[in-house]
């Protein structure tokens, strides 16, 4: 009998605005570039704006897959991604997290605001409690993410996150980095 290769899911957490730099824009899509290549599905926040519509755009335009989870509110504005694969609307922002978990392999933090990072920081919770055991990568991108990285290592030095925990956050600084990392990264 012939099993079926498994699905494998990254969940993208970005910003809704391009940023000032036109590296993010680039790097959201080779990212989706690279998912849809490796077969990996994207599940994101489901917006056609800024970093997370250029990721969906990107992955889908290179004929891969796109899952959008998106709390009614913010559909309701008109941000909704109407061209990915499937697009899950939800009540809540809690909800959307729930959602985006369950259907993900592995978490993926590409530069953002306040949602970026309070997203990837609770799964990275989730993680550090045993609630779930997948991985979590900052692709640091032209160093964006350098002072959240560093106050991570401060945490760690002054004895608030152990070495054990500070270790769940992996750290790329390129798409071709990422790429050989979740080529090693067996999600299952």
């Amino acid at each position: 009998m012939h099993t079926a290769a498994r699905v494998v899911r990254w969940c993208v957490f970005c910003g809704s605005s391009p940023g000032r730099d036109p590296l993010y824009r680039e790097t959201a899509t080779a990212v989706g570039t690279l998912f849809a290549h490796a077969g990996i599905e994207v599940v994101y926040g489901g917006g056609n704006v800024g970093l997370m519509g250029t990721v969906a755009d990107a992955a889908i335009a290179a004929g891969g897959k796109v899952i959008g989870v998106i709390p009614q509110s913010l559909a309701a504005r008109e941000v909704a991604h109407d061209h990915i694969t499937q697009l899950h609307v939800v009540d809540s922002m809690h909800e959307r997290k729930a959602l985006m978990n369950d259907l993900s392999d592995g978490f993926l933090m590409l530069p953002g605001g306040f949602g970026t990072f309070e997203e990837f920081c609770e799964v990275v919770t989730w993680v550090q409690l045993g609630i779930i055991a997948k991985p979590c990568i900052v692709l640091n991108v032209g160093g964006y993410y350098d002072p959240l990285l560093a106050m991570f290592d401060r945490a760690n030095a002054f004895g608030f996150i152990n070495d054990r925990n500070r270790a769940i956050v992996e750290v790329v600084a390129s798409v071709d980095e990422l790429g050989e990392l979740i080529a090693a990264v067996d999600p299952t």
